[in-house]
């Protein structure tokens, strides 16, 4: 093996942190791989398809050599940069790898302009995103930024879902907003467009920390409301 690959760990439980060795799961047609980046200890998920070598790569946020190196090493073709929301600690490298890669890019149109690369393509809700023979759906999640957004992947021999939230959904509650109305907006979201939607073995890929699934998460729904974070 060359000493110089990056290193990326086939165990996975998604657990990683800055610096860590990337986890690599593999799904029915193509592998998920999760990798922590820069201070603010990002995730960024870089997700191929098998049959075709077609890629995803879910917020380009730091660490551009890193990220690079990942996508060199382990995406025969970059397809498409979503962006999931417009704050900076999520597109810090995404200039970089847009330019390094001349891939295209994308994100929702409420959450485009401060983003320093114009997105190629602008999502919207219920928008069918194809990857190779990966098919990803976008949700639109109001409430942490005007467009952030979600991608959901279900695997066609398992049936799980693999849900990419960004800031909107994490373990133990829904993302920071400047509000209560923000608040009740993301959580009312969040609720009918994910909770009422999938079930509990979908898997949930926040943009910071662990994973979680929504069966672990929805018991907790009522409480979140009360508590009004």
């Amino acid at each position: 093996m060359d000493e110089h690959l990056m290193v990326i760990d086939d165990q996975y439980t998604g657990a990683v942190s800055q610096g860590s060795a990337p986890h690599r799961r593999t799904i029915s047609g193509g592998t998920i791989t999760k990798i922590s980046v820069g201070p603010m200890d990002n995730n960024a998920y870089l997700i191929v398809c098998s049959a075709t070598g077609q890629a995803l790569l879910i917020d380009a946020a730091n660490e551009a050599p890193r990220l690079s190196q990942l996508i060199d090493e382990n995406a025969p073709t970059l397809a498409l940069i979503v962006t999931t929301h417009q704050h900076g600690d999520h597109w810090q490298a995404l200039e970089d790898i847009a330019a390094g890669t001349a891939c295209p890019t994308a994100a929702h149109s409420l959450d485009a302009e401060p983003l320093p690369v114009t997105p190629d393509r602008l999502l919207d809700d219920e928008e069918k995103l194809d990857v190779g023979e990966l098919t990803f759906e976008i949700i639109h999640l109001r409430g942490h930024t005007p467009g952030s957004i979600a991608l959901a992947l279900t695997d066609k021999e398992t049936g799980v879902t693999h849900l990419f939230t960004g800031d909107s959904l994490f373990p133990g509650g829904v993302g920071k907003t400047s509000g209560p109305e923000d608040f009740t907006q993301l959580l009312d979201d969040v609720s009918t467009k994910l909770f009422d939607r999938y079930g509990d073995t979908t898997v949930v890929y926040p943009g910071h920390g662990k994973d979680t699934t929504l069966g672990a998460e929805r018991p907790h729904l009522g409480q979140w409301r009360e508590r009004g974070w």
